[in-house]
């Protein structure tokens, strides 16, 4: 049970790692701008993600399973906003799976051999990615009609202007909330598992 639990864990966690890493999904209005970041950051956090699935469970086809339930997930946020009355090419799901596989191929090719997993498979996800996903975006209609009728109401992090912020994360009680949940987790951490030798 634990073991399957772990797997449960590290898909979960690895699909979380991959959607902060900026943007997760290409928004029309702004996919040329946000290109780049988008490519470096989502291709180094599906190389970590999956080959850690992927070498964790032993087994080629992993990274492809990862990638999928990332498609999934992003689809689900492409319904979103098509159901907020957004066009629905206003998002484009970015193409995870052939890099993946190419990964799943690397390890499977050389024999299970982790490393080369990682350097060949890690090269190849960072190559192919972009490439994917530039023939993906050339598939969309007109971006700059889309901007202009249907402006997001708010920039990405990588985009907004950054201005002096003293005082204002401190009086934050989400800020308050999470640090106090993150220092009182380690101490009730413990004493549950003293507890469970008890």
């Amino acid at each position: 049970t634990t073991h399957y639990l772990f797997i449960v864990v590290v898909a979960v966690n690895s699909t979380l790692l991959t959607i902060n890493a900026g943007d997760y999904i290409f928004y029309t209005d702004w996919m040329w701008t946000s290109f780049v970041v988008f490519s470096v950051s989502q291709s180094t956090m599906l190389a970590v993600g999956a080959v850690y699935y992927m070498l964790f469970t032993g087994v080629p086809g992993t990274a492809t399973y990862y990638a999928t339930i990332m498609t999934i997930y992003t689809w689900v946020a492409k319904g979103a906003w098509f159901a907020l009355e957004y066009p629905y090419d206003f998002i484009v799901v970015p193409v995870w799976i052939p890099s993946a596989m190419l990964l799943d191929l690397t390890y499977w090719a050389t024999r299970r051999n982790k490393h080369a997993a990682i350097i060949i498979g890690g090269t190849l996800v960072g190559l192919s990615f972009p490439l994917f996903n530039m023939v993906n975006l050339l598939l969309v209609r007109d971006p700059l009609e889309v901007a202009f009728k249907y402006p997001r109401p708010t920039l990405p992090a990588y985009m907004t202007p950054i201005e002096p912020q003293v005082g204002k994360f401190y009086n934050s009680p989400v800020a308050l909330g999470s640090g106090a949940g993150a220092v009182l987790t380690v101490p009730i951490t413990a004493l549950g598992a003293k507890l469970n030798t008890w």
